[in-house]
């Protein structure tokens, strides 16, 4: 399958010291593990990279640190969506001076804008710069879906090549892959084998930054036309996705689980986001290990 923009992708937390400052020694380091692991993509400053509450020039020195630890390896991805299209156009702008490879564009969030704006502003967003545009849909977090006819009007844009499926419209999904050339990922963990069934590309995922290789696998068996394995993973992986998204929010999940592994040092996030609490990490655990990943300890 032809994917310029890579088949798994981790959408990457950002690392930060216990007084809350961006660690970009952190987030290099863990750029380059994601990748050894088996990444070929990564997203930066994504909603799990805590993107409301990182300044841009946070988000400009994360993604120039990130595209000098792996750019050569990897496909980087930056999220430039805000609500507000002006910030938008500056932060693809500003992306694409720092040498990524592609832009996330989420929808507007929190402002309900109708179909009509949202053609608009992904629009002019794809129009800003010469880099290929990913669309993520999620309106679990942005109020808002973008429509099946307005993912078949953007498929027309040169530039804009791809959707992030967080909404799970399988049928839209299939209506827009069928009439679209748009390369498609599943951006929920629990839907990324329903998605290849349906065609997708691959994963934009979370649970990825500790279990990569497994899906790796979960693709090559697919590809394979091995079905039967690639179930096989999907179920296995069930109590590391559980543990990951469905205990609290996922990017406090997934720096736990990181730092259970020894790949993080710390589980520092921004308010109003927390660090995951004891209960949270022995739980977590748990989901780990019983699906195999690292070597996370239940007892504390």
């Amino acid at each position: 399958m032809t994917a310029p923009l890579g088949r798994v992708l981790t959408a990457m937390v950002t690392p930060m010291t216990p007084d809350g400052c961006v660690d970009l020694d952190a987030a290099a380091a863990l750029a380059t593990y994601l990748v050894d692991q088996g990444n070929d993509g990564l997203v930066v400053n994504g909603t799990t990279g805590e993107s409301a509450t990182t300044s841009d020039d946070e988000k400009l020195a994360l993604l120039e640190a990130v595209v000098a630890a792996v750019g050569s390896r990897a496909t980087v991805i930056a999220g430039v969506g805000t609500n507000d299209t002006a910030h938008t156009l500056e932060l693809a702008r500003q992306a694409h001076g720092a040498g990524v490879d592609a832009l996330l564009v989420v929808t507007p969030y929190y402002n309900k804008p109708p179909q009509e704006g949202l053609l608009a502003h992904f629009t002019a967003v794809a129009d800003a710069t010469p880099l290929p545009n990913v669309l993520y849909d999620i309106p679990g977090r942005s109020g808002v879906p973008i429509a099946t006819d307005t993912l078949l009007r953007l498929g027309a844009h040169p530039r804009i090549v791809a959707v992030k499926d967080a909404k799970g419209d399988f049928w839209g999904a299939t209506k827009v892959m069928a009439q679209t050339d748009l390369l498609w990922y599943s951006g929920n963990d629990a839907d990324d084998l329903l998605h290849l069934a349906l065609g997708a590309t691959g994963f934009i995922g979370v649970t990825s930054h500790i279990a990569t290789p497994q899906y790796v696998q979960m693709l090559q068996a697919w590809d394979a036309g091995d079905v039967q394995r690639a179930r096989e993973i999907h179920r296995e992986l069930v109590p590391v996705v559980d543990a990951v998204m469905n205990i609290t929010q996922g990017a406090i999940m997934s720096k736990a689980a990181l730092v259970e592994l020894g790949v993080l040092r710390h589980l520092e996030v921004r308010l109003p986001l927390v660090p995951a609490s004891p209960e949270q990490r022995t739980l977590l655990a748990a989901g780990m290990n019983a699906s195999g990943v690292g070597q996370a300890a239940v007892a504390r």
